[in-house]
């Protein structure tokens, strides 16, 4: 019987490890010690509510602490499930080398205040994201995913280095906050060149349409890693717009091509997610949609509402890649043709009625949206997507329809208070950087964003969108990674 005639067989896994190892352990409680002691720096700026940090080198400021917190904690938690998960991989050592080593770097950018130091790290997140892409050295797709996401990076650690220097030789300044007391004495020119460069790396490292590609190439990284990737690594590029807000907020203009930069993105996400055939490549979509709500707040001028996105639906991806196995189903084909949902004219009124209290509600709590300014576009975003979360997940239980139409009200509305608590409370301990805040005067531009979310709603929800076969292709090719990182055979990716 030839090699490729021979049965794969189910048993006990070889252990290729070294059983005297004590790595994975020692650094999954290392970085749950960081935890704690981020913390404790939390307490302390709670406490103090000052800044500190070596000047012009290191700044731990309201967003460091945050950032601090929730990157060590999501850290943890990929550390603590990959212990079991890794098991038998002959090169686990490396892999918890690599997820604490990228831990690490991502505590250095949010502290950084030097501009080098900033650059550095940043390029250093990046390439150690592309190692983890790349885990698995005898898959030849994992390799090429690994390659391509690297180019990547590179390309936005050098468009960083572009608006950097840009900004070091008009200002003077060599750490950021130098140069966010500088932005406005900026000539108009440099400062157009540094935006835009800042703008394109945060699209590239958050994976924004037309940069998707590396995201969606990745899945050949391991699970624990790709829940780090969608939970942490791509919250970069908001980060890097917050860091950079006193210099991308100089001019309405371009804080309104931020806003449709973001819009096209999360508009895109929602319907490439509705084509994808696998579970991976779903959430990664998902991922592209929710950057562009991210940076589209960014845009509207709610820099801390970016930040509470980022650090919620870090907690909901991590959770999702991390129970991705959950959601395989085995199941039967039928001849019966899959049905579009619909809404009917009950489910619409309930729907439009909760939404309505649901954007009251987001005013009341937070204060944004009950005056006539980019707060009105902020609170419908907040209200759309939770709103269709709210129906998705009640479209995954056995209820009746009309049982679900009530259900809907009791979900969304205290999701919406939770939103808006997290928002509150982040924007808090944000206070003391130099924009948390800065809502712009409402736009035609703001109004055509605001109807086509309506409308994709609609249509997403109406399942209209299903009836287009030529743009069922469409999606289907956008999402479509280069054929040298696919898998396609379960004996490609057997490593036993």
């Amino acid at each position: 019987m030839t090699e490729q005639d021979q049965l794969t067989t189910v048993g006990q896994l070889p252990n290729r490890t070294n059983p005297e190892s004590l790595l994975p352990a020692v650094l999954t409680r290392l970085v749950w010690l960081l935890w704690v002691a981020t913390l404790g720096v939390l307490g302390v700026r709670l406490w103090t509510d000052g800044t500190w940090g070596i000047s012009g080198v290191v700044a731990v400021d309201g967003l460091t602490v945050v950032m601090w917190t929730v990157v060590t904690f999501f850290s943890g938690i990929v550390h603590s499930y990959s212990r079991r998960y890794m098991a038998g991989q002959q090169q686990i050592e490396r892999f918890f080398a690599g997820v604490f080593g990228f831990t690490l770097v991502v505590m250095v950018l949010v502290a950084a205040d030097h501009i080098a130091l900033f650059a550095v790290a940043w390029l250093a997140m990046g390439l150690t994201m592309a190692e983890l892409i790349g885990h698995v050295q005898e898959w030849p797709q994992a390799q090429a995913a690994a390659g391509l996401a690297r180019r990547y990076f590179l390309a936005s650690g050098g468009l960083l280095t572009v608006a950097l220097a840009t900004l070091w030789v008009s200002t003077g300044a060599t750490s950021i906050s130098g140069i966010a007391a500088a932005a406005d004495t900026v000539p108009f020119t440099p400062w157009l060149v540094a935006a835009g460069a800042l703008l394109g790396a945060a699209m590239i490292q958050s994976a924004l349409v037309p940069f998707q590609t590396w995201l969606l190439a990745s899945m050949t990284a391991p699970t624990p890693a790709s829940a780090l990737m969608h939970a942490g690594f791509v919250n970069a590029g908001g980060v890097l717009l917050v860091r950079f807000a006193p210099v991308i907020s100089v001019d309405a203009r371009f804080m309104l091509l931020v806003v449709v930069v973001g819009a096209i993105s999360a508009l895109s996400g929602k319907f490439l997610k509705s084509v994808q055939p696998d579970i991976k490549s779903q959430l990664g979509c998902s991922t592209v949609g929710q950057m562009g709500f991210m940076i589209m707040q960014a845009g509207l001028g709610f820099f801390g509402a970016a930040i509470t996105h980022l650090i919620l639906h870090g907690f909901y991806k991590a959770y999702q890649f991390l129970s991705a196995g959950d959601g395989v189903t085995q199941t039967s084909p039928t001849k019966t043709k899959h049905k579009p949902r619909s809404l009917s004219a009950i489910g619409f009124l309930v729907t439009v009625l909760t939404a309505v209290v649901g954007g009251i509600l987001f005013g009341v709590l937070t204060g944004k949206g009950l005056s006539v300014d980019s707060g009105l576009l902020l609170a419908l975003l907040v209200v759309l997507t939770t709103l269709h979360a709210t129906r998705n997940a009640l479209a995954q239980t056995s209820v009746s329809a009309a049982t679900r139409y009530g259900l809907i009200p009791l979900v969304f509305l205290p999701a919406i208070a939770v939103y808006a608590g997290a928002y509150t409370a982040i924007a808090g301990i944000m206070k003391g950087i130099p924009i948390v805040a800065a809502p712009a005067e409402l736009t035609a531009v703001h109004g055509v964003v605001a109807v086509a979310f309506a409308i994709a709603y609609v249509v997403i929800e109406t399942g209209l969108y299903q009836r287009s076969q030529r743009l069922y292709v469409a999606l289907l090719n956008a999402t479509q990674p280069p054929s040298e990182t696919i898998l396609t055979s379960t004996e490609e990716y057997n490593e036993y």
